[in-house]
């Protein structure tokens, strides 16, 4: 009998780099297989260690490159190889984009397989940096160890204790960050200044596997208005040591809008459920969307990159077409951030979201904004859209749906056909299950327009709004 070979030592070489896939993997092929690639960009040659294979693919890694593609970019990260978060930065901003239209154009033919028109170009983010308005960094006394660290003469004696982001598929390791480019000072300083203060009074870092230790999670808000919010989220109650590690904050940084935290014992990271107190200044920060603000508290649900959620939102209102008699149903509303968007064109928005906390949220911004025809209604979408519920409300004109990344229930397709409405306009992250949901709504519904949009430079993420129109029978 033929011995197998480990697919992890087999290297294949001269493959030729063609295509950008999921999850900001690069494809390449051999023997008729696929390839999915971690670290390489299309137009590489490349010799790829196989770590993984199935029957019909292969994912690896490339350890020689023959050929650089004239694609790439010089990643601007220190971190970069090792941190998940920005999987594209050895590729340009430009060929980025053209992958995730790419993208939506393949998911679009594959799986929906309907009439449409021509994709609109997609719409590059204002900013390719610090355009995320929320991280969430984490303490663990088990820090991730570089290749550097790795090779160092002096490894038993390196500190352990990180603050920062998860390795992807090690749930237990954190990779301790220097700088971080995702978000606007004073984020970096922040968490530079807590985790020495902390390391300096010899408070401990989390432990996942155990679940010891006093200090969890930090998080950091922040708005276009220029206010910020700092979470500190502490394992175990010490009321002395949270009062240091505050007030060290408030010292430092004396500025911030608002300074919360909260101890969390339980085995998730969730502090949705718990009671967040606030130490400095108010429980809330403010955004504004044209001339709308928007209260951001320490558990809202808001658009990550506010300035292209603006964009955004302006061409879910055009599409929308909406009329002073219109009756808009906003399908996951969140905090209602679409749905307070456009109520001012609107006779009335109804807003439905399964999370209550959500709810009360967007309540509280159609207040703050005074806007009074609004009504959001917490519940399971797909229990909810009944005939009772619309006798109740009133029919949809227009629906506007934004669900999660697995799209929509098939019931809830159903009844948003059977509430037939003029037009739907369908805001996805996800444009495979957006493509899904389409090819069961145009057997009523035409679509009329596609517009990309880019929310997360140097990732595969895109975002996709797509109108469709009524058939005419």
């Amino acid at each position: 009998m033929r011995r197998k070979v480990k697919s992890e030592r087999i290297t294949l070489t001269q493959i030729e780099i063609t295509d950008a896939g999921a999850e900001g993997k690069a494809i390449g092929h051999h023997d008729g297989k696929v390839i999915f690639v971690t670290n390489a960009v299309p137009g590489d040659i490349a010799d790829v260690q196989i770590t993984r294979s199935k029957k019909s693919f292969m994912e690896g890694k490339a350890v020689h490159f023959h050929t650089l593609s004239d694609k790439r970019a010089t990643p601007f990260c220190e971190h970069f190889g090792f941190c998940g978060g920005c999987k594209w930065q050895h590729l340009q901003y430009e060929q980025q984009l053209f992958y995730k239209q790419k993208q939506v154009i393949d998911n679009f033919e594959r799986i929906a397989k309907v009439e449409m028109p021509k994709i609109n170009p997609i719409l590059a983010s204002e900013y390719e940096t610090c355009y995320r308005n929320k991280l969430e960094y984490t303490f663990s006394d088990y820090r991730w160890l570089t290749d550097d660290d790795m090779k160092s003469d002096d490894r038993a004696n390196i500190n352990m204790n990180a603050l920062g982001f998860h390795i992807a598929q090690h749930f237990d390791r954190v990779l301790d960050l220097t700088k971080c480019f995702l978000q606007a000072e004073p984020s970096n300083l922040i968490r530079n200044s807590v985790k020495a203060f902390c390391i300096e009074q010899g408070f401990t870092f989390y432990n996942p596997r155990h679940h010891t230790g006093f200090l969890r999670n930090l998080i950091i808000r922040n708005t276009t208005l220029g206010e910020t919010m700092a979470i500190m989220v502490f394992a175990e109650p010490h009321p002395e040591h949270e009062a240091l590690v505050l007030n060290h904050i408030l010292s430092t940084y004396p500025s911030l809008t608002s300074l919360m935290y909260v101890v969390n014992t339980k085995l998730n990271d969730t502090i949705a459920d718990l009671d967040i107190q606030c130490f400095h200044g108010q429980n809330y920060i403010t955004e504004q969307l044209g001339n709308l603000h928007f209260r951001i508290g320490p558990v809202s649900f808001f658009q990550t990159n506010s300035r292209q959620a603006l964009r955004m939102y302006n061409i879910v209102k055009d599409f929308a077409a909406i009329t002073p008699d219109s009756i808009v149903y906003d399908l996951y509303t969140g905090t209602g951030t679409i749905a307070n968007f456009v109520a001012r064109d609107a006779k009335k928005v109804v807003g439905i979201e399964y999370v209550p906390s959500s709810v009360e949220d967007a309540k509280m911004n159609s207040a703050f904004n005074e806007i009074t025809n609004t009504e959001f209604i917490a519940g399971d979408i797909a229990k909810i859209l009944t005939p009772d519920f619309f006798s109740l409300h009133g029919s949809p004109d227009i629906i506007i749906t934004d669900p999660p990344r697995n799209g929509m229930h098939a019931d809830v397709v159903e009844q948003i056909v059977q509430a037939a409405p003029q037009r739907i306009i369908y805001v996805s992250c996800n444009p495979a299950t957006q493509a899904r949901d389409l090819a069961l709504l145009c057997e009523r519904y035409k679509i009329t327009a596609i517009q990309p949009l880019d929310m997360f430079p140097h990732t595969h993420h895109v975002e996709n709004i797509v109108l469709l129109e009524k058939l005419k029978r």
